[in-house]
């Protein structure tokens, strides 16, 4: 039976913690303000509450500072579908991607303008990317984010964009119509591509994964050193990445 005596202000902080996990488990982003507000307390307290889930891993914030699900809140169960899940069921076909390309593979999930990198199998050449599991990258900067920011409608890329576009788009993108047009080219293309702008040198495909309602899941993405994917095989690469992408959400859907 439920306690209806009042909590003392040390069950109140844990109270107002749980609260918090209960706002990140509506997968909405959340903003320090929108916390206190909730909680009916100051800034500073939701901040300070907020990083304490963020230290133990059940928060993250990515570049445009907003607070969203962490790693060990999918861990926990509390999530509706964890990252954890398709990172298991995905192991396989990263594998076997790796295999038939010879260079390192990764699966990446949104986590609102960023991408996380839920699990990379590494190639074994000498010269070669390596793992970026854990890793948290601006979207619009790498092959996977790209293929699922494409997957986004015009109101929902401007909804996530609302405090304003990534200072180091392409020159030639000046507002979220601009975006949404270059970003309509890589849904026509089936893939995203990402020539040395995560990182010089390194040249990257991906393409979406989707869940059994058609909504993107996550991408796989293929990287490796420029000068072993130049433009000529990007044609080729692309197509092994939308095959194993497709086979994966054909599982995923079952």
């Amino acid at each position: 039976m439920q306690n209806s005596e009042r909590p003392s202000y040390a069950i109140e902080s844990v109270d107002n913690a749980l609260r918090l996990l209960l706002l990140l488990q509506q997968d909405e982003p959340l903003r320090v303000s929108d916390a206190a507000e909730e909680l009916g307390v100051a800034r500073s307290t939701a901040h300070r509450l907020l990083a304490m889930l963020r230290y133990r891993g059940f928060a993250e914030q990515g570049h445009d500072k907003i607070y969203r699900p962490g790693p060990a809140f999918y861990r926990a169960g509390l999530g509706s579908r964890a990252p954890r899940e398709v990172s298991e069921v995905a192991r396989p076909y990263l594998e076997a991607l790796n295999q038939q390309v010879g260079e390192t593979v990764h699966l990446v999930a949104r986590a609102g303008a960023d991408v996380r990198f839920l699990d990379s199998v590494e190639t074994t050449r000498a010269l070669r990317v390596g793992s970026r599991a854990g890793a948290l990258m601006p979207a619009h900067r790498t092959s996977g984010g790209k293929a699922l920011l494409a997957e986004l409608s015009y109101e929902e890329l401007a909804a996530l964009y609302a405090d304003g576009l990534p200072t180091d788009l392409p020159f030639d993108v000046a507002d979220v119509a601009g975006f949404h047009r270059a970003l309509a080219m890589v849904r026509r293309a089936g893939y995203g591509l990402n020539s040395g702008e995560s990182e010089p040198g390194v040249t990257a495909v991906g393409a979406c994964v989707h869940g059994p309602d058609g909504r993107a899941l996550a991408a796989l993405a293929v990287s490796a050193p420029s000068l072993r994917l130049p433009k000529s095989r990007v044609p080729e690469i692309a197509a092994a990445v939308r095959a194993t992408a497709s086979r994966l959400s054909a599982e995923l859907a079952e």
